[in-house]
């Protein structure tokens, strides 16, 4: 029987916290973050450990929630005012 260690990304929202935590810690250029300033974080080996689908799912969770905008080119995030409310929080 093989024990199967439990996910901490695994719920989109969790997922979706990190990445406005990752976002904020970062200095916007023009108002927009690049996204490879959260990806690389929440993937990396010595970083948060995530994989790309709870990537996924925890960008397009945030977006739904209006804490962040993706521009359509899917290169660039903004903090959205209801992401720095919930990090104020």
């Amino acid at each position: 029987m093989k024990h199967i260690e439990t996910r901490p990304f695994a719920d989109p929202q969790v997922a979706a916290r990190k990445l406005l935590e990752l976002a904020a810690g970062v200095e916007p250029i023009n108002g927009r973050i690049h996204i490879e300033k959260i990806n690389a974080p929440f993937l990396s080996k010595n970083g948060c450990k995530g994989t790309g689908a709870e990537f996924g799912a925890g960008i397009r969770y945030a977006v739904e929630k209006g804490w962040l905008d993706l521009h359509e080119s899917g290169t660039f995030v903004t903090l959205l005012p209801h992401g720095e409310d919930l990090l104020k929080r």
